[in-house]
């Protein structure tokens, strides 16, 4: 993790750099969240890595330090009826660039963790595992996870039959036999639902009309 692939945008010549990234692709169920960063050039926030290689605690401390030293950050979602309307991908990236457009300063390059960048409003640069080697990205993956996981918590409350605190609506197997005895809720993603349960849940009396 350094300041390699930004430096290489600041020696352009480009001043205002963001890093984007999304949490919440793989679940069963909630919207996809997505956060950009613009940290001070060359900061060094100690234990800055890929949100998925850190721990929760971790992530909680890390997320209000980079909060608290980044130049401008937002945070956005895209809703699961839009991850349905137009795939996941594509609301990843709508999300990304919501968050970027949320951006009080606005920057003039942005690098995308991932291999693809698409309707992007301004220059986006793909970075393939960029959580891992760019600050910028890096600190975004922790915000978008965080505030995603957050989001589950509370969802908790409202659906209690899922454990959307602990599993963050992600397919483990308590929550997928969750899904079978309780029908699907509100929250879930239709199209993961049939491509992971398949006739398992078309033939619960829950999918009928959902």
């Amino acid at each position: 993790m350094d300041w390699s692939i930004e430096n290489s945008y600041f020696d352009q010549g480009i001043e205002l750099i963001c890093g984007a990234d999304e949490a919440g692709r793989g679940p069963l169920a909630g919207p996809v969240f997505a956060a950009a960063v613009i940290l001070p050039k060359g900061i060094v926030i100690e234990g800055l890595n890929d949100s998925k290689k850190l721990t929760a605690k971790r992530r909680d401390e890390l997320y209000d330090e980079i909060k608290k030293v980044a130049i401008d950050w937002a945070v956005a979602h895209a809703e699961v009826y839009e991850i349905e309307a137009i795939n996941i991908l594509n609301a990843s990236m709508l999300a990304m660039n919501r968050a970027i457009s949320m951006l009080k300063k606005k920057p003039e390059l942005a690098l995308i963790d991932g291999n693809i960048v698409r309707g992007f409003d301004i220059p986006a640069v793909p970075v393939v595992k960029g959580d891992g080697k760019s600050p910028s990205i890096a600190a975004a993956s922790i915000l978008a996870k965080v505030e995603r996981d957050r989001w589950c918590v509370e969802m908790d409350k409202f659906y209690p039959g899922y454990n959307f605190s602990k599993n963050k609506g992600y397919g483990t197997k308590q929550h997928k036999e969750a899904i079978l005895k309780n029908g699907p809720s509100p929250l879930h993603r239709k199209s993961f639902l049939k491509k992971t349960l398949g006739d398992a849940i078309e033939e619960t009396d829950f999918w009928t009309g959902w």
